[in-house]
């Protein structure tokens, strides 16, 4: 068996920023113009109101199968992968969102050319341990890439932790959690030159 590569989705593989801005685009007719460039999270990001009711519903509508397998890649993450997938490595994709959408997401990341053939979707809840620690007990791989410091609570100390960082303007990835990632990059690109190198 070869060694597994656990990624997550959104922030790392795929531009949810963008994709929130087409989603909004699609509930009310217009892209919403760019606030805060280095903005994480994507309220923050887009000059967007707070919606309430009929608008907040209209809103949710739009993230359908269509939305979760239309997301675009975040520049090099493809290439990335592929590199990791030539040095030997096996890629699943672990992902917080509603399971019914698991395969509209594989389906997005196959006809982006991602070398990956297996999503797991696992609850988006937060707590004291990451929703995403069961599978990742289960799965077992060498390491975990994610952008959300949270979800690396309570994931075995046998996992090499990676923390993509990206936006920092409102981001939850500071604080004593960082003391329980084993290594920090710019992006999953940056992750690979150096997981590589490493090895």
């Amino acid at each position: 068996m070869k060694p597994i590569i656990a990624l997550d989705a959104d922030g790392v593989l795929l531009n949810y920023h963008e994709a929130y801005a087409d989603a909004w685009a699609r509930a009310f007719g217009a892209r919403p113009a760019l606030r805060d460039p280095v903005a994480y999270w994507p309220i923050d990001r887009w000059d967007v109101r707070r919606l309430h009711g009929d608008e907040l519903a209209a809103f949710r509508d739009c993230f359908d199968a269509h939305f979760w397998s239309t997301i675009p890649a975040i520049p090099g993450a493809v290439d990335a992968c592929h590199d990791l997938v030539e040095a030997g490595y096996d890629l699943v994709c672990v992902t917080a969102m509603e399971r019914r959408f698991e395969t509209a997401r594989l389906l997005n990341l196959e006809n982006l050319g991602f070398p990956i053939s297996r999503v797991i979707a696992t609850q988006s809840v937060q707590s004291d341990i990451s929703p995403k620690a069961a599978a990742l007990r289960e799965l077992a791989p060498v390491a975990f890439v994610d952008d959300f410091l949270p979800y690396m609570r309570g994931i075995s100390k046998n996992i090499h932790a990676a923390l993509v960082l990206r936006e920092p303007n409102g981001s939850p990835n500071e604080g004593s959690g960082l003391d329980h990632v084993d290594s920090q990059h710019a992006d999953l690109a940056d992750f690979a030159r150096w997981w590589l190198n490493e090895k």
